[in-house]
């Protein structure tokens, strides 16, 4: 096992919306993780932080944020703890909230049987 597999750290990540979590590495975006619950409809767009699909509020918790659009994510809202999880590299435990085009989604109300 290489030196870098054995020192990368994972992070569970919360999603409030639907109370699910995932692990995702530090170097790995929040949206790569959260494309591995294996759910369809996650939209995943461009991928660098361009088209917006993917804004989340992080709640708690710390990332690393690179460089996003601000047509989709101004200064302001990044204070807020807005960005773009195509953007945002965990660096603790992290919980977030869906919001915008993802929301739709990711928060869509699943049904079964009881």
């Amino acid at each position: 096992m290489s030196q870098d597999m054995e020192t990368q750290q994972h992070w569970t990540i919360h999603i409030r919306d639907t109370d699910e979590q995932y692990s995702c590495s530090t170097d790995q975006h929040l949206l790569k993780g959260m494309l591995q619950l294996g759910r369809k409809g996650i939209p995943s767009g461009c991928h660098g932080g361009g088209c917006g699909v993917c804004k989340v509020r992080i709640v708690s918790g710390d990332v690393e944020t690179i460089t996003m659009s601000r047509a989709h994510v101004s200064e302001e809202e990044q204070q807020q703890g807005f960005a773009l999880a195509c953007r945002c590299f965990p660096r603790s435990d992290i919980s977030l909230d869906v919001v915008g085009k993802m929301q739709k989604t990711v928060c869509k109300r699943r049904y079964g049987f009881v």
